[in-house]
């Protein structure tokens, strides 16, 4: 009986997935991890004062944005995207410090594990000894080589004590594995946040660098001058106007032929937010804005306010069938998915893009960043939600503005 036992035993010891221990080491240092520990603590502490300076700099430039449009407020909105372009790159790098530490404290902890789990296979090891010694006996065998009868007694319990012991070791081995696994694949997680953020911390540097040529080309073009400034704008709104018009047209036509039983049943989560926080600004439909800012009165989209530089992610898998740029006019630097459940999704207004036409991607996906690129008056991300068959990219008459993405547009609060 105890032989079916042992067996169980060896075959369960087995199981515990000896790869974790390829390279042993016996602990680390506590002083060591008290400091790391503290220096993630001063990071995030760090971390947290960047973060509210770029929501008081946010706060600011939503201020200007009300108080009427002129250059000396372009400028002072230009000012301010690069002061909180500053900010969100040393926000970036603190960021990165930070994973690098927990990464650290997480190597140490793995060593811990893998030192523990070293330590209790060896005493396995022993209890299993122990067994195999008394293995080929029975327990009644064992009792009557005894030279006494307390002797015997003893024996028999001590055996009984071995596995005991032995199956609260197996136990906790287990527990600790499961903890390694879990440091692990934390670990693998933080490392690929780190790539992230240096991705992020690059685009902003690029982002930064093209906000300090726009001023430079927006002073140039303007001499410096109120009232040239105003013309551009009255031209600028005057195209806008004309675009508007025509995109109107074509979507009526399109709408006609529009079957909504193609849609996808509405529900939540179909797709996902465009942004991390993502804050709301504007609504779908006939919002107060729409009324004075657009021919139709009607806004196509969600806008999601946030600050410059912040990455846009992809709401589902899908494939990029577009990433233009509108120039000055209507979507700027934008990026169009199709998916695969009869819908499309737009993100409009974009500083950068992160992704080609024709390249597939997955939801949570960097696709690009924020921006006030195209008729925009603010840093957000246009959301705008289209049944894919009636998408397509027009030539407009009324502008050299590349292609422009039309089609019949759809709530996108009914999937979120």
């Amino acid at each position: 009986m105890r032989r079916i036992f042992i067996i169980a035993i060896v075959t369960s010891l087995i199981a515990l997935d000896s790869h974790f221990i390829g390279h042993i080491a016996f602990g680390s240092d506590q002083s060591e991890s008290a400091a790391l520990k503290s220096a993630i603590e001063a990071k995030t502490k760090e971390l947290t004062q960047i973060n509210d300076k770029i929501v008081e700099t946010q706060k600011n430039l939503n201020t200007i944005s009300t108080q009427g449009k002129t250059l000396s407020k372009e400028i002072q909105k230009i000012d301010l995207n690069i002061n909180q372009l500053s900010l969100g790159i040393r926000s970036s790098e603190i960021r990165i410090d930070r994973l690098g530490l927990e990464i650290n404290d997480l190597s140490a902890s793995v060593e811990d594990k893998e030192a523990s789990i070293a330590s209790k296979r060896k005493a396995i090891e022993s209890f299993l000894r122990q067994l195999q010694a008394s293995a080929d006996e029975n327990e009644l065998l064992q009792f009557l080589k005894s030279k006494s009868l307390v002797e015997g007694v003893f024996d028999t319990y001590s055996v009984s004590k071995v596995s005991e012991e032995l199956h609260t070791e197996i136990g906790s081995l287990e527990v600790i594995k499961a903890a390694l696994a879990a440091d692990l694949s934390t670990k693998a997680q933080k490392k690929t946040a780190v790539e992230s953020e240096r991705t992020t911390l690059k685009a902003k540097l690029s982002i930064s660098e093209e906000q300090k040529d726009g001023k430079k080309t927006l002073l140039s073009s303007t001499k410096n001058q109120e009232k040239v400034y105003q013309a551009q704008l009255q031209e600028l709104e005057k195209k806008q106007k004309d675009i508007g018009e025509a995109i109107d047209a074509i979507e009526a036509e399109l709408r006609a032929k529009f079957d909504p039983s193609l849609l996808p049943v509405k529900r939540p989560g179909v797709i996902a937010y465009p942004t991390s926080d993502a804050i709301l600004t504007q609504e779908y439909g006939l919002t107060l804005f729409a009324k004075t800012a657009y021919k139709s009165q009607f806004h196509n989209g969600l806008d999601f306010g946030a600050p410059l530089g912040t990455p846009i992610l992809a709401s589902r898998d899908g494939k990029v069938i577009a990433a233009g740029n509108n120039g000055k006019y209507q979507y700027g630097k934008y990026v169009l998915l199709e998916h695969d459940n009869g819908l499309s999704t737009l993100y409009g207004h974009m500083s950068k893009h992160a992704v080609l036409a024709g390249q597939t991607v997955t939801k949570g996906q960097v696709i690009g960043y924020v921006g006030n690129t195209g008729y925009s008056f603010g840093n957000h991300v246009h959301f705008g939600l289209y049944w894919s068959d009636s998408v397509i990219l027009k030539n407009l008459p009324s502008c050299n503005c590349g292609l422009v993405p039309i089609g019949v547009t759809i709530n996108p609060s009914d999937y979120l």
